[in-house]
């Protein structure tokens, strides 16, 4: 079983004094592309105004500038703790054991604009990229689209799509019987069913959490189904498919 989470946009600053190896990251026959955009993002940092446009910065972040520049210089932490934001508060990983960390660094990958997919404890910086940025010379989505999806196919097991849209371009999934595209709706009281916003993202923060603390080896989605069953989440199949045709499971809440 693979679950593969969207970034976020806010990361915590700090880390270890180690710098960012490109070749300790999962999947190593990415190093070059992920050179690529290290470089480009590292070059864009020279030009403030530039970077404004490229990266959409407001006046109060001006900040990530000066962290795109010290891309390759600049303490690294694991990615499950770079995070911030609503998703990664629902994960709650400063609370996990040791043993729930190693789980999670084997089983949940992180879709990232600079790096592509990423293993949990993979060692990163702080820095400022999402997947609708245009770096001069570099088109994230050509860059990212095929060797992402490529290594993600190798997945062994269920793979279980948590990324938005946007970040699900950058690596589609191949359609097939061990991939699902999850999406956290809620119920009213008559029955319909409609697409979470912000909560969305705590619902699935809740749901990797709860995988890692089951050691939850998952096959396809029928496995997906029995699991939640006996772990209280609610999942429906549903006859929508996600990006690239891959099949779409709801995740009520």
């Amino acid at each position: 079983m693979r679950v593969v989470l969207p970034p976020s946009e806010t990361k915590r600053d700090g880390g270890h004094d180690r710098a960012l190896d490109v070749s300790t990251l999962a999947f190593p026959e990415l190093g070059e592309r992920r050179d690529a955009v290290l470089d480009a993002l590292v070059a864009l940092s020279a030009d403030e105004d530039a970077s404004v446009r490229a990266l959409k910065l407001g006046r109060t972040q001006l900040g990530e500038i000066a962290r795109n520049a010290a891309l390759r210089t600049a303490p690294t932490m694991p990615a499950i703790d770079r995070y911030t934001g609503v998703l990664y508060d629902g994960l709650a990983a400063d609370g996990w054991s040791a043993e729930d960390r190693a789980f999670a660094h084997e089983h949940v990958l992180v879709q990232s604009a600079l790096f592509g997919p990423i293993a949990a404890l993979d060692a990163i910086p702080a820095y400022r990229l999402s997947h609708d940025s245009r770096v001069p010379g570099l088109r994230l989505r050509a860059h990212w689209s095929s060797a992402a999806g490529a290594v993600l196919a190798e997945s062994s097991g269920l793979l279980i799509d948590l990324r938005s849209e946007g970040y699900a371009a950058l690596g589609p999934v191949v359609a097939s019987a061990n991939a699902a595209y999850v999406r956290v709706v809620t119920e009213d009281g008559d029955g319909t069913r409609r697409a979470l916003a912000h909560f969305n993202k705590q619902a699935k923060g809740h749901l990797v959490a709860a995988l890692v603390s089951s050691r939850a080896r998952i096959d396809d989605v029928d496995g997906l189904l029995d699991w939640g069953d006996a772990h209280g989440h609610r999942f429906a199949r549903t006859t929508r498919v996600g990006p690239g045709g891959v099949a779409e499971v709801e995740l009520l809440v």
